[in-house]
């Protein structure tokens, strides 16, 4: 009977050293989702500044062209009013 007894011992013994692993898992596997998470905001976050980079970019290298013409400020107003216009004539276009 002591036999039984052990083996009974042993898989009490093996099912709680299961259990504890199957706990350290689960704890391991919820930092790694709340890492991941953050990653993924880190991301969005970069995209987003990336984007606003790229926006400021264009406007700088715009006004570098702009600058670098030697028309008078005049006609540069002249020309941002054109664009100013042909814009609103879009939006009005996108509004119908």
């Amino acid at each position: 009977m002591s036999s039984v007894a052990e083996q009974l011992d042993s898989v009490i013994h093996k099912t709680a050293r299961l259990i504890e692993l199957c706990n350290a898992l689960q704890e391991e596997n919820d930092l790694l989702k709340k890492e991941n998470e953050q990653t993924k905001v880190a991301l969005e976050t970069a995209k987003i500044k990336h984007n606003d980079l790229d926006e400021k970019l264009r406007v700088l290298k715009l006004a570098k062209s702009i600058e670098g013409t030697s028309e008078k400020t005049l006609d540069i107003k002249q020309k941002i009013n054109e664009f100013v216009r042909e814009i609103d004539k879009c939006v009005v276009l996108l509004k119908k």
